[in-house]
């Protein structure tokens, strides 16, 4: 058995409503609220970065725990927002948890996809036998350039699990894991350019569509389960519309969905979106229970993972659940949210 031992999350308490961006810019706020089902977003404090976002997160993680930080023996850090082109944002908060020197480490980028590549690749290295545990942090300050589609959305959190294969730990055992991957370029950033570009409504069909779709069909297939079979469903929330469409796509019900829903209130932190429904579900999830999860990231690719929560949910202490946080919240106007970016 190999899963989730634990998990924490860390949501910047500052929030900017999409309202006063669209002001800012002279749009029609209830048509971009409506279209993209996104209210506001959280943004970070002027002195936060993906690294610190991730350091919390993992904190949290290991609070919940009696695990020692240096049992851990991977540490992978996905996120598009290193704070660092050369100096990995991996082994900064490896060394702030005191994991010590005896690990596997990497910085991953994948788009929003590149934590769940990691959760993948520590997945295998405790079936190996190589590692004890595993850390994967999704964590992400999320770009988008002034006046462009992507500054309604870009959010910024993080998420961290730990995961083990001792069958009394595991809270939640992977059962099936796939991912389904081509060279589609919907959403890209060149080595020196400050902000990403995309291709608009490309960045639907083509990209996220085809690729969740296809993993998630594969992923049932696989698994020899139908829709019906799960109690919660989580898929990457880049805005609020494109996880009920995929909902609707794959068979799913809208109650699945809807406890993993954070995209709504927070936005779209990139590698930690898809991680964080995954955290707000588990903040709920009783033994027996199954989760179906695709995650996506442009580029593009997405992985595939089915969890069965155990009888061990229920020894979690968890003080910072993903809702509260959610609620734990300061509204900043559009002028402090580009200080904050460091915008001006």
């Amino acid at each position: 058995m190999s899963g989730i031992v634990s998990y924490g999350t860390y949501i910047p308490r500052y929030r900017v409503k999409l309202s006063d961006i669209a002001s800012m810019w002279q749009k029609d706020e209830a048509e971009i609220i409506s279209a993209l089902n996104v209210s506001e977003k959280a943004v970070p404090a002027i002195d936060e970065d993906s690294v610190t976002i991730g350091i919390e997160a993992g904190k949290r993680a290991f609070d919940k725990v009696n695990v020692k930080p240096t049992e851990i023996g991977c540490v992978y850090f996905g996120s598009e927002s290193h704070p660092y082109v050369v100096n990995p944002s991996s082994s900064i908060v490896a060394q702030y948890l005191g994991i010590g020197n005896d690990y596997f480490a990497a910085d991953l980028e994948f788009a929003c996809k590149a934590a769940t590549a990691g959760m993948q690749v520590a997945a295998a290295l405790l079936e190996s036998g190589k590692v004890k545990y595993g850390l994967v942090i999704g964590s992400d300050i999320a770009q988008g350039k002034p006046h462009d589609a992507l500054e309604y959305t870009a959010a910024s959190a993080g998420a961290a699990f730990i995961l083990g294969n001792k069958a009394n730990e595991v809270i939640a055992e992977i059962l099936n894991m796939s991912s389904f991957t081509s060279d589609t370029p919907d959403f890209w950033r060149r080595d020196g350019m400050k902000y990403p570009s995309h291709f608009g409504r490309f960045t639907g069909e083509p990209a996220y569509f085809t690729h969740v779709i296809n993993e998630g069909g594969k992923l049932l297939e696989e698994s020899k389960l139908k829709p019906s079979d799960f109690d919660f469903c989580v898929f990457h929330m880049p805005n609020g519309k494109f996880p009920r469409a995929a909902v609707k796509k794959l068979g799913f019900t809208h109650e699945q969905l809807a406890p993993s829903l954070t995209v709504d209130k927070i936005g779209n932190p990139y590698s930690a979106s898809s991680l964080m429904g995954l955290a707000q579900v588990l903040d709920i999830a009783k033994p027996n229970q199954k989760i179906f999860f695709v995650s996506y990231g442009s580029g593009a690719g997405s992985d595939g993972f089915i969890f069965k929560i155990t009888k061990n949910i229920s020894k979690i202490k968890n003080n910072y659940p993903v809702s509260k946080q959610i609620e734990d919240k300061t509204y900043i106007p559009y002028a402090t949210y580009l200080k904050h970016m460091h915008i001006i």
